[in-house]
């Protein structure tokens, strides 16, 4: 069969042509990062003509590697995923890497067109920043009422301190064209450049949009990770921290992953929207941050502590649900039918999360239900489809938001080895990517690389570097048992939480009133014997020293 020859409708879907360049290399390109730019365009190619889901389409053959050359096959494509240019757009030129003079021309003209590409995009970065404050809701639900405005300050200065990371030199370190296979170099140091370019993502994005985005993927992450001090951890070495590890752990394992210089790009092991860099990597650090802290104080005996606000837990859930429609969906980095589809399916797998965790506990307690538990398999879920948004279908979607209400990210990163289609990956005319269920059985070891690479990383290197932290002066982890017992509120914070520790202050002065009132009045009838004043001071007593409930 020639290069160029038509196959079956039945072996291939239909695809219109489009001119490739002669030679393909060793590992395949995704196009989650490098859509159809120069990178792709200088090293990627195919022989015969592959295009995009254009008018009159025809039907092209699949191709499989032949030693060191390339040949159209029939046989099902074994390799994970292939790279073909869903858009055009402007070219990145190294001799002007900041993208053009705005002063001088017309920046904007190289995008024309493509408007609805980055406009989606910006749209979605503003849906998943709703999840910072989604967290924060969550873990100040989860915890006890004297610890729960830290949570919230936490969940809003991680942003602002992982913002500052990321245009320092987060990006460049992540998401820099010159990266090596385990780090970025600082090419785009205090955003060098990062402003008009097209993107390493999509050619169709400015660069400052992409760098949005992945900044707040960035921040969220950290904010599950200092989670792990919950109630004991002090806020200001969170933060240094929670720069500390953005710099050393999420910003190389983002670009092992995303960035196409990165070794499990070039593996190539799947995942969509972050189940290694974002959900693998900030548990096994959040796990290392609680270990090296201890476990709380607790007196008497052992106790599951309930959520002192279950409201605050059920709003947190809502908006980060709301807010991972975005997180999902803007991942494919251009707004055809696989976004939409991503979406659809995090809807999904939220929802039959949700089921399956409210089915265990009504079988667990007897007949009863828990909305903290509906909110925990429901964000489960989302965890665990993060991965496969854009490459499984939407049934298997709903089995992978069901199974992961247990394991959550590491399920769904290697569920997504298993049901990545080409029936699905292939929406956005761009990607062919397939696993076990499309014959690919050899994606599954490499989903199992990706997870024990990142595992054994993002543990280990945050374990070394709390450590460190933990004996350098001013940056002790915990707070003292004395300030852990009365709660990080009073211990950290002038504020008071409405509700809460605002009543129990006007009760207090409600009892030094009324002990005032006891003694004028005890002194304006005559009360002079001994005992008579012995049992006003003890009244008095009583009064101002009855304990304030704080648990």
């Amino acid at each position: 069969m020639s290069d160029t020859e038509a196959v079956s409708p039945r072996q291939l879907a239909p695809i219109a042509t489009f001119p490739l360049a002669p030679s393909l290399p060793h590992s395949l390109v995704r196009p989650d990062i490098c859509r159809g730019n120069v990178h792709w365009r200088e090293n990627m190619g195919l022989r015969g003509r592959i295009g995009l889901l254009f008018p009159q389409p025809r039907y092209a053959p699949r191709l499989r590697p032949s030693h060191h050359h390339w040949s159209p096959s029939l046989t099902p494509y074994p390799y994970t995923e292939l790279l073909l240019p869903a858009s055009t757009g402007p070219e990145f030129d190294p001799l002007h890497p900041d993208g053009g003079d705005p002063q001088t021309t017309d920046v904007n003209a190289q995008y024309a067109g493509y408007e609805h590409n980055y406009t989606y995009l910006v749209f979605c970065a503003f849906i998943v920043w709703l999840i910072i404050p989604g967290i924060g809701l969550l873990y100040g639900g989860l915890a006890r009422r004297k610890s729960a405005l830290a949570l919230l300050f936490q969940s809003l200065m991680v942003a602002a301190v992982t913002t500052f990371q990321w245009m320092f030199w987060g990006y460049s370190l992540a998401y820099s064209r010159t990266a090596g296979p385990f780090i970025g170099d600082l090419a785009n140091f205090g955003m060098k450049n990062v402003v008009v370019a097209p993107s390493i993502g999509n050619p169709a994005i400015p660069e400052i949009v992409f760098c949005l985005y992945q900044l707040l993927f960035c921040a969220c992450t950290v904010q599950i990770v200092v989670g792990g001090a919950f109630e004991r951890g002090r806020i200001i070495p969170s933060l240094v921290f929670g720069f500390l590890w953005a710099t050393v752990v999420y910003c190389p394992i983002a670009c092992w992953t995303w960035n196409p210089s990165g070794w499990l790009f070039n593996l190539p092991a799947l995942d969509f929207a972050g189940g290694g860099p974002v959900h693998i990597a900030s548990g096994w650090s959040a796990l290392a941050y609680a270990f090296v802290l201890g476990k709380r104080k607790v007196k008497g005996d052992r106790h599951h502590a309930k959520p002192h606000n279950t409201t605050l837990v059920f709003l947190g859930t809502v908006f980060i649900w709301f807010g991972w429609f975005g997180f999902n969906g803007g991942s494919a980095l251009n707004s055809s039918l696989r976004s939409m589809y991503a979406a659809f399916n995090t809807n999904a797998a939220a929802s039959t999360g949700a089921i399956g965790w409210v089915m265990v506990d009504y079988i667990r307690h007897k007949g009863r239900f828990s909305v903290v538990g509906a909110c925990e398999g429901a964000i489960a879920g989302l965890v665990g489809i993060t991965p496969a948004a854009g490459y499984v279908s939407v049934w298997l979607a709903a089995v992978i938001g069901f199974l992961t209400a247990v394991v959550c990210g590491m399920m769904g990163s290697f569920l997504t080895g298993v049901f990545a289609t080409s029936a699905v990956s292939t929406l956005d005319g761009a990607t062919i990517a397939s696993g076990g269920i499309d014959g690919n059985g050899r994606q599954i070891g490499l989903q199992f690389a990706e997870i024990a690479a990142i595992s054994s990383y993002a543990f280990v290197v945050s374990c070394l570097l709390l450590l460190i932290m933990k004996y350098i002066p001013g940056l002790h982890l915990r707070v003292s048992d004395e300030a852990e017992e009365k709660g990080l509120d009073l211990d950290q914070f002038f504020d008071e939480q409405i509700g809460d520790w605002s009543i129990y202050s006007e009760i207090e002065k409600k009892r030094y009133q009324d002990a005032a009132e006891t003694i004028i009045g005890a002194h304006e009838h005559g009360a002079r014997s001994s005992t008579s004043e012995r049992a006003v001071e003890m009244k008095v007593a009583s009064a101002v020293q009855a304990p304030v409930k704080s648990d």
